[in-house]
């Protein structure tokens, strides 16, 4: 029902200000009971019938006495609608309060609220221990209409727990109640909020109704709603939150209250600061944070961080409240505090946390807290708040040395965990849903499907419109390969705006397109609610019972429903898993496939604006790098295997003893028996000392001929001048064999000594 539609009601003649039918001044409102009326409730109170034990007659006498009082019950109870069935009830009702005037020795007209509570009261048990057993709970209900009509005791809410609905019709009729239930009812079910939530929500309609003291919807305000949240218990709150939607929708509200009713305890932010912070500082932090178009969430937390500054100044430097008094020093000063702080350190009084256990900050939460600085001040600067006295670009820059310790560090999930939660993702069932109740299961399979395999943000997942879908609509014909791609082959999703960029289109796997269309044609109708980017109202894909899903569902409820099905935990050696790790990881994978993307392809498929951001999201697969080591032949380039040839004969002869050489290197033009051959300069470029043997020599074709001859290869590292004389590169080789020219071989003469005594004729 619109609101149209309630409204048509005020046309047709309806009264649109409710009020009693009571005519009140025209009652005795005296407190005082008489003399007459005191002796007439006592013998009331003293008899064991409902009005008397000497028969109608004396009843009717003791009535008489206290017609001051009885009348304005019985015209009360009259105005309540009912059959003659419930007049016993009535009946029952006005002798109970009869009764308590008597204990109170007052009339109820002067009775406190708190009397009334007891005398009504606070529980069903309290109401059968002070009124005994002349009434039932079905007179607790009339007498507690009589005194709301009567404008005696309104505060239902400090009656317990009760037949709120009942209470309604019994003091606005039937018809007025029934025009109040059923527009609230027809669109919150429209929404998808089942039915056998509906007893509740009503009894939370009729409650607000009673306590705003009208049956109409036009007349609650979202202030009144606020008032009666405060205090209820959690789930009246979230009903309560129900029906400003329900409002909203009708037109009857601007728009729905927020999610969490005020908690003044809750927003330490602001109240904690005044306990140890100037309250100079705290202002100027208020004015920036009011003045800033950063997202709200950032704001918070560089408040944060503000007030942490603040609290250092008061510690170290009180006299310094204003932006105004900083000056270069005072900011090296900080920067060397934050590089030394401690987790716990100047935080405020309410903070919770082990503070025994107080770790050094992390080297990313101190370029946080000096971040803020710099935004801060160059805010101030740029406003004309505070004059340009230093750079604060300059003045708070993070140090290089925990610069170096904030490097890319991409926490991908390992491939086998991954596989499992692929699989869970893709299996779920209605049992799987028991933490997960309030949505259904297309709706948390379309979202677990999305968080698995199209690679975006929290933010953009829950910002994902209707219809964000779409499929190739014809064969395409891929340039340069000559491939076909056939119709529906290609499922493209649209990106909402982000944090980096402007909404998008990228290709994802069609069972994405397939979760997402499935859990639409069940999809109840939504409002539009306003985009937190732009701000313009649009229809989200996931949207339930007219609430736009929270980011914070995807790792408080999906991730661990999912790590409960895949038997995985919730944690591994990089940390929890969270909503973005699972961007990393499909990153990471896409980057290491058989035939990966590039990195300019997996940019755009990511949306982000520099391709240096796309690397944070990148890791090589060990088995990949392992692969390309060892491709790239390190040890092989840098190692070289020489043949070494073992005398044996000569080992067992003794003769190696006595000095005779037994183990020979072959360099392939001859042999070179120096022991100590790893250690020569001019193994690479042999210039024949006496330690050589040529191949054609006697003893070369001796150890050539021996049977009992051992051979072996020996690994032996390489200089980067001989590994580029083995790898063919002749001018190096004349390099090298230059240099050597005049460094003694192991016998002793240098290479260019056996030259001339080779030249030598004689």
């Amino acid at each position: 029902m619109t609101r149209s539609a309630v409204l048509s009601k005020r046309e047709a003649g309806a009264e649109w200000c409710w009020t009693s039918l009571m005519e009140l001044n025209a009652y005795d409102k005296c407190p005082t009971l008489t003399q007459e009326e005191r002796t007439a409730l006592q013998a009331l109170a003293e008899s064991r019938r409902r009005w008397g034990d000497d028969g109608p007659e004396d009843g009717q006498q003791i009535q008489a006495a206290f017609r001051r009082l009885l009348e304005p019950l019985e015209d009360a109870l009259a105005v309540i609608p009912g059959n003659r069935s419930n007049d016993d009830y009535k009946d029952m009702a006005a002798a109970a309060l009869l009764r308590a005037c008597q204990r109170e020795q007052c009339a109820f007209w002067g009775w406190s609220q708190e009397t009334w509570r007891r005398i009504l009261g606070s529980t069903q048990a309290q109401f059968f221990r002070e009124n005994r057993l002349l009434v039932d709970g079905s007179g607790r209900q009339y007498m507690i209409a009589a005194a709301y009509l009567l404008d005696c005791f309104r505060q239902v809410r400090l009656l317990g727990n009760f037949d709120r609905v009942a209470l309604a019709r019994k003091v606005f009729g039937d018809e007025a109640v029934e025009a109040a239930l059923q527009p609230v009812q027809e669109a919150l079910s429209g929404w998808g909020y089942a039915a056998a939530q509906n007893t509740a929500l009503m009894s939370t309609v009729c409650e607000a109704l009673l306590l705003n003291q009208s049956p109409y919807l036009h007349d609650l305000t979202a202030e009144d709603l606020e008032v009666f949240r405060c205090g209820c218990s959690e789930s009246r709150r979230a009903l309560l939150y129900q029906l400003s939607k329900a409002l909203a929708a009708l037109g009857f509200l601007d728009q729905p209250l927020g999610i969490a009713g005020p908690n003044p305890a809750a927003d330490t932010g602001q109240q904690a600061a005044q306990d140890d912070i100037h309250p100079e500082w705290v202002r100027w932090v208020q004015r920036w944070e009011s003045a800033s178009t950063l997202a709200q969430t950032t704001r918070r937390c560089m408040r944060t961080a503000l007030l942490k500054a603040g609290r250092w100044l008061q510690a170290c430097h009180p006299e310094v409240t204003s932006p105004a008094q900083w000056g270069r020093e005072l900011a090296a000063s900080y920067v060397a505090a934050v590089d030394r702080m401690r987790a716990g350190d100047y935080v405020g009084p309410r903070a919770n946390g082990p503070m025994h256990e107080r770790q050094p900050l992390s080297p990313r939460a101190k370029d946080t807290y000096l971040s803020a600085l710099r935004v801060f001040f160059a805010d101030c600067q740029v406003w004309g708040w505070i004059p340009r006295s230093f750079d604060p670009w300059h003045a708070f820059a993070t140090p290089r040395s925990v610069k170096a310790l904030i490097g890319p560090a991409p926490r991908t999930i390992a491939s086998d965990i991954w596989a499992r939660l692929l699989w869970a993702g893709l299996n779920l069932t209605a049992q799987d849903l028991s933490c997960t109740k309030s949505y259904p299961l297309e709706f948390v399979r379309a979202l677990a499907i999305v968080w698995l395999f199209a690679g975006l943000r929290s933010d953009e997942i829950v910002r994902l419109r209707v219809g964000c879908i779409r499929w190739q609509a014809a064969d395409v014909t891929i340039r340069g390969t000559g491939e076909t791609l056939p119709r529906d082959a290609v499922c493209l999703l649209d990106v909402p705006v982000n944090k980096t960029g402007a909404a998008f289109t990228k290709p994802v796997d069609p069972v994405v397109g397939e979760a997402i269309a499935a859990w639409e044609q069940v999809r109840p109708a939504q409002p539009r609610f306003p985009d937190r980017k732009t701000g313009e109202p649009v229809h989200f894909v996931f949207c339930y019972r007219a609430r736009p899903l929270r980011p914070e569902y995807i790792n408080r409820r999906l991730i661990p429903m999912l790590c409960r099905k895949a038997d995985v935990p919730m944690a591994d050696a990089r940390g929890p898993i969270t909503s973005h790790r699972a961007r990393a990881t499909i990153a990471s994978q896409l980057f290491n496939a058989r035939k990966p993307m590039s990195l300019s392809e997996l940019q755009a498929w990511l949306g982000h604006r520099s391709p240096a951001t796309t690397q944070n999201y990148v890791a090589l697969e060990p088995t990949r790098l392992a692969k390309a080591y060892a491709e790239a032949g390190y040890l092989a380039r840098n190692v070289r295997a020489i043949e070494v040839l073992i005398d044996q004969d000569a080992v067992k002869s003794s003769a190696a003893a006595a000095g005779q050489p037994w183990r020979y290197y072959d360099l392939g033009h001859g042999l070179c028996s120096y022991e100590f051959f790893e250690q020569c300069p001019h193994r690479m470029a042999c210039p024949r000392c006496d330690f050589y043997q040529p191949r054609e020599s006697s003893l070369g074709h001796l150890l050539e001929a021996q049977s009992n001859l051992l051979r072996l290869l020996q690994e032996m590292p390489l200089t980067k001048e001989e590994r580029a004389a083995v790898d063919g590169d002749l001018v190096a080789l004349n390099r090298l064999i230059a240099r050597l020219a005049d460094q003694p071989t192991p016998s002793g003469q240098t290479p260019t000594e056996l030259r001339q005594c080779a030249a030598c004729p004689c």
